[in-house]
């Protein structure tokens, strides 16, 4: 019963794996979106992301399939994480999209 620990770390890893991956998509959006050359904003992070989340995988896996699942589970809750962060409340859209919001 001492993997508990073990996959409990590797779940946080992938946490944090997955708050770095869609926080970064995010973070790119909003900044993209501004810039005079987003294509070079979203190819470079997407390269960037996707590098940090399989190293990340691949360390924190070392072999190990659950090792593998459980940072797969914690991938997948940073998402959520990150999606409740940075989502706008109050029912108002956001500031890129308030044009089509009014008559």
């Amino acid at each position: 019963m001492n993997d508990v620990p073990i996959l409990l770390l590797a779940g946080s890893c992938g946490l944090v794996l997955g708050g770095a991956f869609f926080g970064g998509l995010w973070w790119t959006v909003r900044r993209g979106l501004a810039s005079p050359y987003p294509a070079a904003w979203f190819l470079a992070s997407l390269v960037a992301r996707t590098g940090l989340a399989v190293e990340g995988f691949y360390v924190v896996g070392g072999g190990h399939w659950q090792r593998m699942a459980a940072c797969l589970v914690g991938f997948v809750g940073g998402r959520f994480v990150v999606t409740r962060i940075t989502a706008y409340g109050g029912g108002r859209p956001p500031r890129e999209a308030r044009h089509a919001a009014q008559p």
